[in-house]
């Protein structure tokens, strides 16, 4: 069976080494040219597919005659999209004898759209997983071929939980990748009514909002956090990022409100507080003491 596939980041990686594990072909892959103004933290779909031998292209936009004259060439039997960042058309769609599928990095119906790791953290979710779909003309909507739960911890940020979503997305293509290639397998219509969209996040997403309670700010700071832009406020003008916290049911006096008490550091919130453990103000990281004796000097002021 031949496969087109459109990847990127570790879940490309981990999408292309299955197919080829259990016997696809693949003639083309499609990826993206990584950014300057992106953090990458995460593996090379193109240094795979160069070590592979297997062709690579990055277009602006894969949905042109051009490509879908290509992609058609190619006679692929599937298409599978591993985190590839653009939709893909109805002409792209309907080229594979048995379909296209995409790996999406939530329980579906629940979490359609971008940005699933962070959102099912910053949410309080206990509970999500990855989901092999058909891919319709509308996001994350088409039946399932298969999904994998996976559980939340507390503790958890949106980097080690997708560290457990790559592994489930592993099995979960061992499981699926022998009935699709015996070209006999069910699909599951997705429930939408049951389900949530929720669209990208940018770093301004991380603005804390100081009146919510602490559970929720907590998570968003675990939600965003490295390798992520990080969740902040403002202190006198200067952005201070948490990149991480503790939560106190001690209330301070206002929300946003620094208390230090003893050699204990507490940031108000609408309920409880926050406990901040690793500061960053102006390029420079701050935990235990620097960040006791940075928070001290503003004891009693007001993060905005």
């Amino acid at each position: 069976m031949k496969a087109v596939v459109f990847a990127y980041h570790n879940m490309g990686v981990i999408g292309i080494e299955k197919l080829l594990e259990h016997g696809f072909s693949i003639p083309l892959v499609f990826s993206h040219q990584d950014s300057d103004r992106e953090n990458i933290w995460f593996r090379s779909v193109a240094e795979l597919c160069s070590r592979r031998g297997i062709k690579v292209c990055m277009p602006d936009d894969p949905n042109t005659d051009e490509w879908i004259d290509i992609i058609k060439k190619c006679a692929p039997d599937f298409i599978f999209s591993f985190y590839y960042r653009q939709l893909l058309s109805s002409a792209i769609l309907s080229v594979p004898h048995y379909g296209s599928y995409n790996l999406h990095g939530s329980l579906l119906p629940k979490y359609r759209g971008r940005c699933p790791v962070n959102w099912v953290i910053i949410k309080g979710e206990t509970t999500t997983g990855v989901s092999l779909h058909e891919m319709l003309e509308k996001p994350d909507a088409g039946p399932l071929v298969g999904q994998k739960p996976v559980p939340i911890d507390m503790t958890d940020t949106a980097l080690t939980l997708f560290g457990r979503l790559e592994k489930a997305a592993g099995a979960l293509l061992d499981e699926s990748l022998p009935r699709m290639l015996s070209g006999c397998f069910d699909k599951t219509p997705q429930d939408l009514s049951k389900g949530s969209y929720f669209g990208g996040r940018s770093p301004e997403d991380g603005r804390i909002d100081w009146t919510q309670s602490a559970v929720e700010i907590y998570n968003l700071i675990r939600g965003v956090t490295r390798p992520y832009p990080g969740a902040f406020g403002y202190l006198n003008g200067r952005q201070v990022i948490l990149w991480k916290a503790g939560l106190s049911d001690e209330i301070s006096s206002q929300p946003g409100r620094i208390s230090v008490r003893g050699r204990h550091v507490m940031i108000g919130c609408g309920q409880g507080s926050i406990v901040p453990q690793e500061i960053e103000v102006e390029s420079r990281t701050m935990e235990k003491t620097d960040l006791y004796d940075f928070m001290n000097i503003h004891a009693g002021e007001l993060m905005a």
